[in-house]
């Protein structure tokens, strides 16, 4: 509390000199060391000047009257609709395209999926029964016409050529339709994201399925704590679905050792599929 008095000296001060200054004009004072000592004070954060009556900040406030609200059944040009009521991601199943070849156009266009926001977004690309279905959780940052055209999709590339996929019965498909950096993703699943991606996959309907990126499994039933091992297969409008959960491709790409854990999880993976 010394700072509380020392300010108060030193307002107190400041209003004599200045009634010092207007009694004798003739010898009127410096005030260079008032306005340094106000200096230091505003430096330190006391800014305000402070009173010592005291206040009951316990006590109720009066009552406000409610505000009345003109209610129109007419719309005109200066009712504007409030940002609450802006577009969001309202699914409707039935609404989604019912055959893939509609899939793309309606990914780059639905109003409804992306809060209106059509500018970035990337199609899929592949073909209907595809031997198999790669999911990213996003386009890449320097997606422009393609998807997975950046580093990642090199390292990717580089994957299958060496799981001896032939790159042109890969469907290659992202759960947002954008490059989206810090995204909400428990919004996003109670908006509705996760059933246009599961209709995504019905609509593909691929063999096998490689989930990249631990955000995208809890659309399939498994909790981020989980072991990705704890789910081999999604069960999809009575289609089973062989599923491998891996590590993201940024995370492949900045920890190189683990590509030989999403190797060997690969290998085993095959062989369960082959003999089942």
């Amino acid at each position: 509390m010394l700072w509380f008095y020392a300010f108060h000296a030193l307002i107190g001060e400041a209003r004599q000199v200045k009634t010092r200054r207007m009694d004798n004009r003739a010898q009127p004072q410096p005030i260079e060391d008032l306005k340094a000592a106000f200096d230091w004070w505003r430096e330190a954060g006391v800014d305000c000047e402070f009173s010592d009556e005291p206040t009951n900040w316990l006590a109720a406030k009066p009552a406000q009257p409610e505000p009345q609200i003109k209610r129109s059944t007419a719309r005109g040009p200066e009712q504007q609709a409030s940002p609450e009521a802006a577009p969001s991601i309202a699914i409707v199943r039935g609404a989604l395209p019912q055959v893939l070849s509609d899939f793309s156009n309606w990914w780059l266009t639905a109003p409804e999926l992306d809060a209106g926001r059509t500018s970035g977004r990337i199609a899929p690309r592949g073909n209907k029964n595809a031997e198999l279905m790669v999911l990213v959780p996003e386009p890449e940052r320097e997606d422009r016409d393609q998807l997975l055209s950046g580093p990642q999709g090199k390292l990717l590339q580089a994957m299958l050529q060496a799981m001896g996929c032939d790159a042109d019965k890969v469907y290659f498909a992202s759960t947002l339709p954008r490059h989206m950096p810090g995204a909400d993703w428990q919004a996003l699943a109670d908006l509705g994201i996760g059933e246009v991606l599961m209709h995504h996959i019905a609509l593909v309907s691929p063999k096998r399925l490689i989930a990249f990126g631990g955000n995208i499994l809890p659309f399939f039933g498994n909790n981020l704590p989980q072991d990705p091992a704890v789910l081999r297969e999604i069960n999809l409008e009575g289609q089973c679905i062989p599923l491998l959960a891996a590590r993201s491709l940024p995370a492949l790409l900045e920890r190189p050792r683990w590509k030989g854990d999403l190797w060997k999880n690969w290998l085993e993976w095959t062989d369960q599929v082959q003999a089942g």
